[in-house]
């Protein structure tokens, strides 16, 4: 894959974000053969300006009759193989927004030769010409849709091609193992004999190395896609007071009146680099109006899809039958945690008695994992490292490589190869048993970073990438 694979068609697509209103600049790209040809008969240069390779050109995009401007642009050509894809490469940046870009898109689609890009059909040809390998194509994808800081870090280890690095080396010394036993069956008479149990602890080793790699790799999945914590309560224990609180902003009405949420409320907030999609639900009670009712069926079904969830009652009151009631439906396997809301009510000394005193008539009593008040902000630190704690995100935060969910799979496949090794090593199966389960752990990690793989399954991967990446 390191020779350019030379391609038919000029692809053309817009490579930045298009929304009305929104972006100072946009940018149509283009790649392929006639990407020049196009640049050239789209974009009107004034003066002695030169189409030199990595310079920066001024001019118009003009209409089909060349007699109305478009818009004013720049327009950078990079020659392959000097170019992201590889190939012969046009950027028109022209001013943002919806209707300028969407025109001079329209005039590049236009011209003979061109046609617009599939998903991630850029970086597809930027594998295929070698200018990347497959863990850092991905990896740019995951680059672009990072919903923080510390994702978007976790993203760049990816670009700067730490996973290739790492799943290279380790391919590499199953290759070595492999061309040992290969030797040994072919040429073993010729040969010193093999020590099987040195080689046998080389493969364990590499199979940990895998395994150690899939659970980083889950902890990561969390600064990657985020979490979603649910808030649940009776009505009137300040869910949407702590959701206000968490978020900086008034997302939801509070009053004093229970009921108010009819509807499951939604606010994206960054919490120690982890990504978290808070849901305020609507207070979990008997009732007899249809709205409200329809509001907690949506809590219910914000329940079952959440990752963690935050039981919040009202620590003045106490813990009450309703409480235990809401407790009992929250799954055994859904971690949770029990938030007494309210603590500024009385002095925060004495709420653990006044709970224990409501609690005295229970039989299910239970105490909160944490204390807060959603109106003064006290507890807020506490309750904030409670749920990542709790979620296991923290464990995540030492993270240096990460690997997607189409590279944990195939992390694992190898692993459990490699684990077969030591079934054959006890069983004292011949040399070819074993290199059955070498050659199959080496090509899962071949298809890692691309070095063995197949064309669908590539356009497979690139489908899910955005239109212009």
């Amino acid at each position: 894959m390191s020779s350019p694979i030379p391609h038919q068609q000029t692809i053309a697509a817009v490579a930045t974000a298009v929304a009305p209103g929104q972006g100072g600049i946009a940018v149509v790209r283009l790649s392929g053969p006639a990407a020049e040809v196009v640049g050239r008969s789209v974009v009107s240069v004034p003066g002695q300006q030169l189409w030199v390779s990595h310079r920066v050109l001024y001019g118009h995009v003009m209409d089909e009759s060349g007699q109305e401007r478009i818009d004013e642009v720049l327009v950078l050509l990079m020659k392959g193989p000097r170019s992201f894809t590889g190939e012969d490469v046009v950027e028109i940046h022209c001013h943002g927004g919806l209707m300028a870009v969407q025109r001079v898109l329209e005039r590049v689609l236009a011209q003979p030769l061109v046609r617009r890009a599939l998903p991630g059909e850029f970086s597809q040809r930027a594998v295929l010409n070698g200018r990347l390998d497959l863990t850092q194509a991905e990896a740019i994808s995951e680059l672009v849709a990072a919903r923080s800081r510390r994702a978007a870090q976790l993203a760049m280890t990816g670009v700067d091609g730490g996973i290739q690095r790492r799943i290279t080396s380790l391919r590499e010394r199953l290759l070595d193992q492999l061309s040992e036993l290969e030797a040994r069956v072919d040429f073993e008479e010729d040969l010193p004999p093999l020590d099987g149990a040195e080689l046998l602890v080389e493969l364990q080793c590499v199979r940990r190395e895998l395994e150690q790699l899939v659970e980083d790799a889950k902890r990561g999945d969390v600064l990657r896609q985020g979490l979603q914590v649910a808030l649940v309560g009776r009505p009137n224990v300040g869910k949407s007071s702590l959701l206000n609180r968490l978020s900086r902003r008034e997302r939801a009405i509070v009053t004093d009146l229970p009921g108010t949420t009819r509807d499951v409320l939604e606010s994206e907030i960054v919490l120690e680099g982890v990504p978290i999609t808070l849901v305020d639900t609507a207070g979990i009670r008997a009732t007899q109006d249809a709205l409200e009712q329809l509001g907690i069926d949506r809590s219910h079904q914000a329940l079952a899809a959440a990752d963690v969830v935050l039981l919040v009652f009202d620590l003045s009151q106490g813990w009450t039958s309703n409480d235990a009631e809401l407790l009992a439906q929250i799954p055994d396997d859904l971690p949770r945690l029990l938030v007494g809301n309210k603590a500024d009510l009385q002095p925060a000394s004495m709420a653990a008695s006044l709970m224990a005193a409501s609690l005295s008539n229970e039989v299910d009593a239970k105490a909160p994992d944490v204390m807060l008040s959603a109106l003064t902000g006290q507890g807020e630190e506490a309750l904030i490292e409670a749920v990542l704690k709790t979620c296991g995100a923290s464990e995540a935060q030492g993270l240096v490589v990460a690997l997607n969910q189409r590279q944990q799979d195939l992390a694992a496949t190898a692993a459990i190869a490699l684990a077969r090794t030591q079934e054959a090593a006890e069983q004292k199966l011949p040399w070819d048993f074993w290199t059955i389960d070498l050659r199959q752990a080496i090509s899962s990690l071949g298809e890692i970073t691309g070095e063995e793989i197949t064309e669908a399954v590539l356009d497979r991967i690139f489908s899910r990438f955005c239109i212009g990446k």
